[in-house]
């Protein structure tokens, strides 16, 4: 069950379909916890399509931050976590100052 299917049962009248990080971000998690996901494992975990998941990976590989590594016919994910963030309100913040607010980094395969 992805994160937004979950808020639709909400009997609060509140939207509660928004969230304090991006797309971009929710994929960076999925593929710093696990490389080897499958697009389609993550836009189910995310809660968005498969074919924007390809995008965000495709601009997240363009910016450096992603190298994407062919493994027979799937795709492993490497996460440069020396990379700034983009935004000037963050851009003295790391990748992996970004992580650290949601993963524990020493437990994940990508350390």
């Amino acid at each position: 069950m992805s994160y937004i299917d979950s808020q639709k049962d909400s009997s609060e009248s509140v939207d509660q379909s928004w969230t304090y990080l991006t797309n971009h971000s929710h994929v960076l998690v999925c593929v710093w916890r696990n490389p080897q996901l499958t697009a389609r494992e993550i836009s189910n975990l995310v809660g968005i399509t498969e074919r924007s998941v390809q995008r965000i990976i495709r601009e997240l590989t363009a910016d450096g931050v992603l190298k994407v590594e062919k493994d027979g016919r799937k795709n492993r994910y490497q996460v440069d976590p020396t990379r700034m963030l983009r935004h000037p309100l963050e851009n003295h913040c790391s990748v992996a100052d970004l992580l650290r607010l949601v993963v524990q980094l020493e437990d994940t395969p990508s350390a």
